[in-house]
């Protein structure tokens, strides 16, 4: 018996639409699978990125920590103070200078500059400006344990008020400078000799950045 032709027409019909709809359905797992893995790349990616920057910045942490403790407690305090003042870009120590009665002859109980301390001041301005560096300056005046503590905490106040003064004669701007006196508190060498005392009588200009 012969089929009708629009018969065969709707089963030939039927059976590419159901091929069709199989191709669509296959052809959306695929893409769906597709998406899924590629979701999932971007976020394994993004975690691992994330990592790394939580790695790097532990890593300047412990870095950081290390230098904080490599420092002597004059100048790790001086780098506490001007984080908390908020003077820092970057909260790291750069150098210091020492004026000491080795070079920049601080007689005892005396606080005026030499020509030789001066002329190292002249020389650490001109570095300051030839490396054109955004840096704060924490100028400390330290006397020797001769005398009594409230006398040698102005002595070493006035040391370092002198050296200030210089240095903005010389374009440091005071706004970059504070000063700090630490009397006979933190000593370099022994007290009990004469070349001992002449050590701790000092200012020491902590640069910071």
């Amino acid at each position: 018996m012969l089929k009708p032709r629009w018969v065969s027409t709707m089963l030939t019909g039927g059976a590419l639409l159901l091929g069709i709809s199989g191709l669509t359905a296959c052809a959306t797992k695929t893409y769906v699978g597709e998406e899924v893995a590629k979701s999932s790349a971007s976020t394994d990616k993004r975690i691992n990125e994330v990592e790394s920057q939580v790695e790097a910045t532990q890593t300047r942490v412990k870095q950081h920590d290390t230098k904080l403790a490599e420092l002597d407690n004059a100048t790790r305090q001086a780098l506490e103070r001007a984080q908390q003042a908020g003077k820092l870009a970057e909260g790291k120590f750069v150098y210091a200078l020492v004026l000491s009665d080795d070079a920049a002859k601080f007689p005892v109980n005396k606080h005026e500059l030499s020509k030789e301390a001066e002329e190292q001041l002249m020389a650490f301005a001109e570095r300051l400006k030839g490396e054109n560096k955004n840096v704060y300056l924490e100028i400390q005046g330290h006397t020797d344990a001769t005398g009594d503590d409230a006398y040698n905490l102005r002595l070493g106040e006035q040391r370092a008020e002198a050296v200030r003064r210089y240095l903005n004669k010389q374009g440091v701007a005071l706004n970059r400078m504070s000063t700090i006196s630490y009397g006979p508190n933190e000593p370099v060498e022994s007290n009990k000799t004469k070349e001992g005392r002449a050590k701790n009588r000092r200012v020491v200009v902590i640069v910071l950045a």
